[in-house]
């Protein structure tokens, strides 16, 4: 019986999407003679019919090109001809065309009219009159971005730059000699031209970009002259839209990739309606003819279903055609479902059962679909953690805890030893089996990481911050937990952990200037150096420490892989003697607490190479200055933060403050406390030194190994 009804409901599905043909029905009218008069600016035509129509024919009117359509129902074309030639006015010619029971009149136009329609015995009259528009579709499409508004100078361009933006679209950056040139861009074939009027371009930025690896839409970027002009030749690929802006001396040229949305009928990232804008009188018709008429402007694949039904009045001027089919769709209660490039339409009520059949008949066969068994050899991952994602398992958890990879029927076995996993499934389950497999069976990348912990004087900070402040002329990456920069000084900020890339208008960079500028406390600051500093960094560290200026605590390296955490301690514990009595017993016990310099990294690679680093860094060390019965306390000073480094570059973190402040006054008795003159019979000295952790860390990311197919 399950077959039985899965074969009816496969049948029922089958008459939904392929309706049975309607019988062919003949016209019962004719369209017999068309003449054309002009009356002033208006132009009449009269259509003279065999029978009198019941009610004007409907029709619709399209801008670009500019022509007006008319659709006559049970009517064939007794003109014996296709087409006509009239040139009255601006009315062209006309086209006839007759498909089945229904003619399609097509009057051809040089520019938009407006039309009105009556009937008299068996003729239909049809009335062009002008149509005055602020703007119309033509100017829309103009190729025109800014008119030159600096007539007679010279224009030039000075550099062409391309960058990625935060979405993957491709940015061509133009910089301009001023903010007056004329800019004309346009569409042409599957490129995107820009001309820059009467403009001129240096030899050096006549090139061909192939900006390819950015992983942008855009391919390549074509610089060249064009006679007095400058032509501009973007090439992107695949489905993609462009929005070009201008700043001042820079002019902009945005190109997105266009994600295909299957619930739209017309692409694009742009909010709102994007088919071409129509006009529409259309009394009392047929809701089938209407929306086959709007999917033929839309250049649509649409399939219509028989249960579509009833008729409509719509008086639309200048309307986008999708969202005429939306109207349609909301006064219907019509729906649409997209196949690749066929659109379905069909009630709502129908479209929902005819789902819900289809996935009741989909769950019926994976039922009863049989089991195939299939091994899978894991190079990187351990096949019992994949056995339990697949089963949605989590460790230490019960099953289903997560979600479930494998159908309800199906099972993984993994064998600990080959690192092979056995996974006994249906065919549609093991094809995105595979997939997942073969997405998360990759090695990852890894990541050294060179810590140098350094007890540093305040003259030590200053000799390290002059030296790289005169060396490097760069700009300077920033990043940290929250960070101001005022004066050419880092200060601690409330805002978020943040990367930046500030302007300056001159050569400028910030070094390790990191003791406080007030009195008490310290600031956690950061300076990052790119890969090219690095070394000359690990020279002045090395030549200050031979000073005597600072001492290099410990020198730690740990590799780890991508997202995972590396940890690196260095220290001792310190014993604690705890005493209890009870009655006369007196029982001591020894436990440990640690006293270590620690280091913990989670480092992430991100796309553009770079390397995010979450940092936490630990200082623990007994006070035996302050010790309790013989057990001293734990002075501990931390440090977290995340920060963003180039590969190859070096993070110094700093903020860790020791203070030491000696006052000493010698005088001699009585005479010393005499005011003022006091002074002349006592000494007084004031010492202070203060000692700063500061740890310098270096990510670099470890090459794959060289392949060799």
């Amino acid at each position: 019986m399950k077959f039985i009804k899965q074969a009816v409901a496969a049948f029922v599905v089958c008459l939904a999407l392929f309706p049975p043909a309607r019988a062919e029905v003949q016209p019962s009218n004719t369209i017999e003679a068309v003449n054309v008069a002009q009356q002033g600016n208006e132009i009449a035509l009269r259509i003279d019919m065999k029978e009198p129509l019941s009610a004007p024919p409907p029709g619709f009117s399209v801008a670009n090109p500019a022509k007006i359509a008319l659709d006559f129902q049970l009517t064939g074309n007794g003109l014996g001809k296709n087409s006509q030639v009239f040139n009255q006015g601006d009315l062209r010619s006309m086209n006839v065309v007759q498909v089945g029971d229904r003619t399609r009149v097509v009057l051809n136009l040089a520019k938009s009219l407006n039309y009105k329609t009556r009937l008299e015995g068996k003729s239909l009259y049809v009335t062009l009159t002008p149509v005055e528009r602020v703007a119309d579709s033509g100017a829309a499409r103009s190729t025109r971005f800014a008119e030159e508004s600096l007539i007679g100078a010279k224009h030039s361009v000075s550099d062409v730059m391309f960058r990625r933006g935060k979405d993957g679209e491709g940015r061509v950056i133009v910089d301009l000699s001023d903010s007056g040139t004329g800019i004309d861009i346009r569409q042409q074939g599957p490129n995107l031209v820009v001309d820059f009027m009467k403009t001129s371009v240096p030899d050096r930025l006549r090139r061909k970009l192939d900006v390819t690896d950015f992983a942008t839409p855009v391919t390549t970027v074509e610089t060249k002259a064009n006679g007095d002009n400058v032509r501009m030749v973007i090439s992107p690929k695949g489905l993609w839209e462009h929005n070009a802006y201008q700043s001042d001396n820079q002019f902009i040229v945005e190109v997105k990739r266009i994600i295909e949305d299957p619930n739209k009928l017309v692409q694009g990232a742009k909010i709102g309606y994007q088919g071409p804008r129509v006009s529409i009188n259309y009394q009392n018709g047929d809701v089938r003819a209407l929306l086959r008429l709007m999917a033929e402007e839309l250049g649509l694949n649409a399939v219509i279903s028989e249960t579509v039904s009833g008729t409509t009045t719509l008086v639309l001027k200048d309307v986008p055609a999708d969202q005429v089919i939306d109207i349609i769709f909301q006064q219907k209660g019509l729906d649409m479902r997209k196949k690749g490039n066929i659109i379905m339409i069909a009630p709502r009520d129908e479209i929902a059962t005819r789902e819900k059949l289809e996935f009741e008949s989909k769950q019926q066969i994976s039922e009863l679909e049989p089991l195939k068994l299939e091994q899978f050899q894991l190079n990187y991952q351990k096949a019992a953690d994949v056995a339990r994602l697949l089963a949605g398992v989590v460790a230490g958890g019960a099953p289903g805890a997560t979600q479930r990879i494998l159908s309800k029927r199906g099972s993984a076995v993994a064998d600990p030893q080959s690192n092979i996993i056995f996974i006994n499934d249906i065919a549609s389950k093991l094809d995105e089996i595979r997939s997942f497999i073969s997405a998360i069976d990759i090695g990852a990348r890894q990541v050294l990481i060179e810590a140098r912990v350094v007890e540093a004087s305040d003259s030590f900070n200053r000799s390290i911050g002059a030296k790289l402040n005169f060396l490097n002329q760069k700009q300077s990456m920033l990043g940290g937990s929250g960070w101001n920069v005022t004066g050419g000084r880092i200060t601690p900020g409330t805002t978020t952990p943040t990367v930046t890339n500030p302007t300056q208008t001159t050569p400028q960079t910030i070094g390790v200037n990191l003791p406080s500028y007030t009195s008490t406390g310290g600031t956690l600051a950061l300076s990052l150096f790119n890969s090219s500093l690095t070394k000359f960094l690990n020279l002045e560290i090395a030549a200050l420490e031979s000073d005597g200026i600072g001492k290099i605590i410990s020198s730690p390296r740990v590799i780890t892989a991508n997202n995972v955490k590396a940890k690196i301690e260095d220290g001792t514990e310190v014993p604690y003697v705890t005493t209890q009595t009870s009655g006369t017993a007196i029982t001591q016990t020894v436990s440990f607490k640690p006293a270590k310099l620690s280091l913990e990294a989670t480092p992430q690679i991100t796309p553009e190479g770079t390397v995010r680093m979450a940092l936490v860094v630990k200082k623990e060390e007994p006070d035996w200055t302050r010790a309790v019965l013989g057990n001293p306390p734990i002075k501990s000073s931390i440090v977290e933060t995340n920060v963003v480094v180039e590969n190859g570059g070096t993070v110094v973190i700093g903020g860790v403050f020791i203070t030491n402040t000696q006052d000493t006054v010698e005088k001699v008795p009585l005479l010393g406390d005499i005011p003022f003159l006091g002074w002349l019979f006592k000494y007084k000295n004031d010492t202070g030194s203060r000692r700063e952790l500061l740890v310098f860390i270096t990510p670099r990311v470890i090459s794959d190994k060289t392949r060799f197919d």
